[in-house]
């Protein structure tokens, strides 16, 4: 990704035609998202599962935070 910014900085530079620059970025941010799902996905399967497995109720609450506090910054 960060190979793809390079490349999208340059565009800028070289002042390529804005659909190309805007094409490359939608590419960087699907990318991302594809990455961000990855991550979403290994935390609820692994740390959220744990908390909810456990007999500590405050661990689950903790969790369930964590999660409406990412969801809210989307």
């Amino acid at each position: 990704m960060s190979g793809q910014i390079d490349g999208i900085k340059k565009m800028i530079a070289d002042k390529r035609y804005c659909v190309e620059i805007l094409t490359q970025l939608k590419a960087v941010q699907s990318a991302a998202r594809a990455v961000e799902g990855s991550i979403l996905k290994r935390h609820i399967e692994a740390c959220v599962k744990d908390a909810f497995d456990g007999k500590n109720a405050s661990d689950r609450d903790e969790k369930i935070n964590e999660l409406l506090k990412l969801f809210k910054k989307s």
